[in-house]
């Protein structure tokens, strides 16, 4: 059984606290940490937005998105009770001077505690958002503030953000928050490289390859229809989460697990990226839309019906790419990356191919030659199988077959694996930052995608169609395959 360390007491204050990131994912992660005890009893957890409820209105949405949105076997009554009555709800406007405050008194009450401020509202609000809580005097030592992706859909537009937040609060109290890096198999692969001598000696381009890494979503636009259509596969997904896995895999091992020293070397990575221009474009890119097909057996409308009433669209849901990272360490071990949406599986994971053994004493027909294989899943079910070749089991002679070592973290360690949102919210109240981007982070990796967008424009294609339930299309696999590699694809 895991120790729960509690946090210390705080004031919680989530901005945008009637909306779908909060209801979906805040409040069920912020229940699961009161559950566990984690989260003291003088803590408060205070909904802010526009709209005009009380807190008893509030704790009642909360409560309908807890019995939604948390598995029912997580459901203690008595704890979910406790849970809500730490809630409390102010009306503030982000943009004026209602509401502020009555906030102000809330949190005058214990100004002492640990204050968050969650940003889950559209990235325009928050530098006006920050600017009212440094007029109103809501920040002091113990604040820290919390963004949530996109910062910016462009380098401009995330050094407006980052310059906006940056005028009123200090690096060191903004944490940009990407989901994907509090997932317990994401640290666990800092864990499998530097704790393990057996891999890191191997991860480099004398033994590795090359590396897939694969973020599928079953989903289409849903409601996000407006944001996504103005900004796509490459600034919704590649920009942020792919590049950070990306950054984890490649990256050096850094002089200790202190922040800074774990960011420095991610943005090392971010540097070494090879940007693709318009001479590349054609040759290591693959953008996508999907069309109509089936997905789980069920039939799913295309892109432009899920738009609406909307002229047609180029806005790529697919996104697939060949990317190197020019050092020392990966020189000519090509990194394939994909996304999408309408995919056939909610499905992300991170593939290490080694290279074939240059020589073999086994005779060809007692196997067909499997190099060794590192698959580190994310989603749906957390853990690392690692493919070696083994003898088939009787007299029959010498048969080789591939043999998996698989570790699936619940059930190796028999417990619930916390969701990403509950470490990460956890980690704000503590103040440790190393698995948030830094500016510097953030801005090299928006003026890599830059490159791309434009290179991609100066050659203005419409994306490739795919048939919804499919991994994509044709030439995502043709992407690949001209180098004599496949895509890794497990039945479920």
């Amino acid at each position: 059984m895991a120790t729960i360390i509690p946090v210390s007491s705080f004031d919680y204050v989530v901005f945008g606290a009637t909306g779908d990131l909060t209801q979906r994912k805040l409040l069920p992660a912020l229940y699961q940490r009161f559950r566990d005890a984690q989260i003291p009893e003088t803590s408060r957890i205070i909904g802010a937005s526009r709209t005009e409820i009380t807190t008893e209105v509030f704790r009642e949405r909360a409560r309908d998105a807890l019995l939604s949105f948390v598995p029912a076997s997580d459901i203690d009554e008595t704890r979910l009770q406790g849970f809500l009555d730490h809630l409390f709800y102010v009306t503030v406007d982000a943009l004026g001077d209602d509401g502020w405050s009555d906030l102000k008194r809330l949190l005058d009450e214990r100004p002492d505690r640990i204050r968050p401020f969650y940003l889950a509202t559209s990235p325009d609000l928050y530098g006006a958002i920050c600017r009212n809580l440094d007029r109103y005097g809501l920040i002091g030592e113990n604040t820290r503030v919390v963004l949530e992706k996109p910062i910016g859909k462009d380098l401009k537009s995330a050094r407006a953000i980052n310059d906006a937040v940056g005028a009123v609060f200090p690096e060191s109290q903004i944490f940009r928050i990407d989901h994907y890096l509090g997932k317990e198999t994401v640290q666990n692969l800092l864990a499998l490289r530097f704790a393990n001598t057996i891999f890191e000696r191997l991860w480099n381009a004398d033994v590795i390859d090359h590396v897939q890494i694969t973020v599928g979503e079953t989903v289409g636009v849903e409601g996000r229809a407006g944001y996504y259509d103005t900004s796509g596969a490459l600034r919704d997904m590649v920009q942020n989460h792919i590049l950070q896995l990306l950054c984890l895999t490649a990256m050096e091992s850094p002089i200790s697990l202190d922040a800074d020293s774990v960011r420095d070397e991610k943005l090392k990575v971010l540097r070494a990226l090879k940007p693709i221009t318009a001479a590349d474009v054609q040759s290591v890119t693959v953008r996508g839309q999907y069309a109509a097909g089936a997905v789980g057996g069920q039939p799913v409308a295309g892109y432009q019906t899920d738009l609406g009433d909307h002229p047609p669209s180029r806005t790529e849901t697919f996104v697939a790419l060949k990317l190197e990272v020019q050092s020392w360490r990966w020189a000519g071990v090509p990194f394939y990356v994909r996304t999408g949406k309408r995919l056939p599986r909610k499905h992300s994971e991170i593939v290490v191919q080694f290279r074939a053994s240059p020589f073999s004493i086994f005779p060809s027909e007692s196997f067909g030659r499997e190099p060794n294989r590192l698959v580190i899943r994310l989603q749906p079910e957390e853990g690392m199988k690692l493919e070696v070749m083994t003898k088939d089991p009787g007299p029959g002679g010498m048969r080789l077959r591939p043999t998996n070592l698989d570790i699936s973290f619940e059930e190796t360690f028999k417990q619930r694996y916390p969701d990403a949102y509950e470490r990460l919210l956890m980690d704000v109240v503590r103040g440790n930052a190393t698995l948030f981007m830094r500016r510097d982070e953030v801005e090299v990796a928006w003026a890599w995608a830059d490159t791309l967008l434009k290179a991609w424009a100066d050659r203005p294609e419409p994306p490739r169609p795919y048939a919804a339930g499919s991994w994509g299309p044709t030439a995502a696999i043709a992407l690949i395959e001209r180098d004599g590699r496949t895509w890794h694809e497990e039945l479920p």
